[in-house]
């Protein structure tokens, strides 16, 4: 099997995402039925995979933490970043938390923070896999639920240096567009939505898919043992909870 390949990410800007199951071979089985993923080795152990889309592009990370740890799945997106060490303590300086890290993983380091309102994310310091923002080779955005729009704008951009060339922030009301390279790769909206499936409101960061055929790949889900709700206003999205709790989005390419 050849080796994947790695590119130098655009700094501040997302570069992966990661989900952390109790059962692999549930998700494993759960994202095969949905999004058509193959899985293969990450290199990290038995427990964790790369999520490869058809063509064999890496588009997510997915691992198995201890059942003892009575926590639903969750997805999680990593920022690139110079220097870990530098991100984690304007992490810190900023009201933010870092949680783990920044730790030796790979060929890089990387550190699991929260936001001052909650929402948790990573950073990534080294090459990542080819999982890009600026051609429009990302499979997904993110969109961040959170309290205050422009607060949060203001965090990410200190920590992320969102002010560089590289990016634009796009204020619209509420909601705040967040480019790099000419190409959307996160928005930050004040506020939950309708398809929270009457979980409570809280601040997170949700990973949103891009695939061919949102209606039926939310159909795909239900068929799976998840749950789908389609978002009042936003064309034919979807937010999917899979098998395990683990929410993410889904909306048309």
């Amino acid at each position: 099997m050849t080796a994947l390949k790695q590119n130098v990410p655009v700094i501040g800007a997302p570069c992966w995402v990661n989900l952390m199951s109790h059962d692999l071979e549930a998700a494993h089985a759960f994202y095969r039925a949905v999004l058509s993923w193959e899985f293969r080795n990450s290199g990290l152990g038995d427990e964790f995979s790369v999520a490869l889309a058809s063509g064999g592009s890496p588009v997510a990370g997915v691992g198995s933490r201890s059942n003892s740890i009575c926590l639903p799945a969750v997805w999680t997106p990593y920022f690139a970043v110079t220097d870990a060490d530098q991100a984690g303590a304007r992490i810190r300086e900023r009201g933010g938390i870092v949680a783990i890290g920044p730790i030796a993983m790979g060929g890089g380091r990387a550190g699991l923070a929260a936001d001052p309102d909650g929402a948790v994310f990573g950073f990534w310091e080294g090459p990542t896999l080819a999982w890009s923002v600026g051609d429009g080779a990302a499979p997904a955005r993110l969109a961040l639920q959170t309290r205050d729009a422009r607060n949060a704008a203001s965090f990410y951009t200190q920590v992320f240096k969102w002010a560089e060339p590289d990016f634009h922030l796009d204020h619209d009301h509420n909601q705040i567009g967040v480019q790099a390279g000419g190409q959307t790769v996160a928005v930050l909206r004040e506020g939950g939505n309708e398809a929270d499936f009457g979980l409570q409101i809280w601040p997170r960061w949700i990973v949103d898919f891009h695939v061919e055929d949102p209606p039926g790949t939310a159909a795909a889900a239900v068929d799976a043992g998840g749950m789908s709700s389609r978002v009042a206003g936003a064309g034919e999205a979807h937010v999917i909870r899979d098998s395990e709790g683990g929410i993410f989005a889904i909306s048309k390419v």
